[in-house]
């Protein structure tokens, strides 16, 4: 089953952005993967190519990355007769054709395209699931269904308001059930919707990029404050869990962090150290149940990430994900400087599947949790929720319970759980650190 033809086209993503699809032909048809986009990148990822021309797409066009599918990758694989079935042999060739540290040639959203098709052709040679396919890829044997963490609140780069940490999350943890854990974040998601309506009125209740509410609030306790009282009203106290993800990079400035950087008129003064964010995280971790905190720290603030870790990293996750951009590298380097617990993968970040599963298996074998995750360009491309079933790491965030390109993810995880039957399993309370 070798490849008969390879197009890629321009497409937009969830926010009107141009994207790629590409579309991947065999002799058992066409197989199509649709390559997503981050807003707050880390400096450390791959290159997502684009165009740069001003005039068309404020500079956001892919028709380089599209000419890079359709002229280079395209005639190489197709010349080689590549087994679609070998991820490995499909992703080497391509990272080979481009020969840069961060696929600065070809793009990493060129290779990832054509990476995730293959991926989906692979698996219907060998006539299974897509995320059995990958399972059998990365030599895991026990297919999870992941806890569903819900972005409910939005902030940082992802809305309009003034808060500065940019996603609040649900993680019903204490659900039996994939099924069950969607109803209860779906509960609590509806319940919150209703206290911001009669808080703040009916503007709180308009959605950012992910699908979160973007109240105009600008302290974190106060959202934390809001959430709890959604969680224990719904009725899921201590069966639902929040994390957060600060994406603090987005407001280090001068080696401090500055939690009113969305305001004009930011009091330098009010500015923060390292440990004394720390602190400040310390503090609601106390006060909430907090389980989970994503990239806390400029992504290379390494002494405040240990410093953190050293205090609570055997309480909670510390997620990385501009500090570690799914690079087995960056992993390596965060493992041995004790800075994180948690991988957040972002195929994009890496831009192939085969470095992806390498990286997932790098961070198991030092006991880390691995959380899969979309990005907030997204698109109806459903590849990770196969991904995080066959990897079995037991997370994932793909927005909250709204808007379709995220809950595409989400009514596919209870499609496989639906064909898993009984041999479906839960992650759970497994999730948690």
């Amino acid at each position: 089953m070798t490849i008969e033809n390879i197009k890629a086209l321009e497409i937009y993503d969830s926010r009107g952005n141009p994207t790629l699809e590409v579309d991947l032909k065999t002799d058992q048809g066409c197989f199509v993967s649709m390559v997503p986009s981050g807003a707050s990148t880390g400096i450390h990822e791959a290159l997502e190519l684009r165009d740069n021309d001003p005039k068309v797409h404020s500079g956001k066009g892919v028709l380089k990355a599209i000419k890079n599918v359709n002229e280079i990758i395209s005639p190489e694989l197709i010349s080689k007769k590549v087994d679609v079935s070998n991820q490995t042999e499909v992703d080497k060739l391509m990272i080979s054709l481009d020969g840069t540290i961060n696929k600065s040639k070809l793009g990493a959203n060129a290779i990832l395209g054509v990476s995730m098709a293959c991926c989906k052709a692979g698996a219907a040679k060998k006539a299974v699931p897509l995320y059995q396919h990958i399972a059998n890829l990365s030599g895991n044997k026990n297919l999870i269904l992941p806890v569903p963490s819900f972005n409910v609140i939005n902030g940082g780069s992802h809305a309009g308001n003034q808060l500065a940490m940019q996603e609040f999350m649900i993680m019903p943890v204490g659900a039996s059930n994939f099924r069950e854990a969607m109803r209860m974040g779906t509960e609590t998601y509806h319940t919150l919707k209703k206290l911001l309506k009669d808080k703040y009125g009916l503007a709180a209740t308009a959605v950012g990029d992910e699908g979160g509410f973007a109240p105009e609030v600008n302290d974190a306790k106060e959202v934390l404050e809001i959430l709890t009282q959604a969680i224990n009203q719904a009725g899921y106290k201590g069966k639902i869990k929040i994390a957060l993800d600060v994406a603090a990079s987005e407001f280090f400035k001068d080696g401090k962090y500055d939690l009113q950087f969305k305001n004009p008129k930011s009091d330098r003064s009010k500015w923060l150290s390292g440990e004394q964010l720390s602190d400040f995280y310390v503090e609601m971790v106390n006060t909430y149940p907090i389980i989970s905190i994503e990239d806390p720290f400029d992504q290379d603030d390494w002494p405040s990430w240990q410093h953190f870790f050293q205090k609570i990293g055997d309480k909670i996750s510390i997620v990385g994900d501009d500090l570690t951009v799914t690079n087995p590298t960056r992993i390596q380097n965060a493992i041995d400087n004790k800075a994180c617990n948690c991988l957040l993968l972002k195929v994009n970040q890496i831009g192939s599947l085969t470095e992806s599963i390498q990286a997932s298996q790098l961070a198991t074998k030092h006991n880390w949790t691995v959380m899969v995750s979309h990005r907030s360009g997204e698109t109806e491309d459903s590849f990770i929720a196969d991904l995080v079933v066959g990897l079995g790491t037991g997370k994932i965030k793909s927005g909250a319970p709204c808007r379709s390109e995220r809950l595409c993810k989400y009514n596919r995880l209870l499609h496989i759980e639906y064909e898993l039957g009984p041999a479906a399993k839960y992650a759970g309370s497994l999730s948690q650190k």
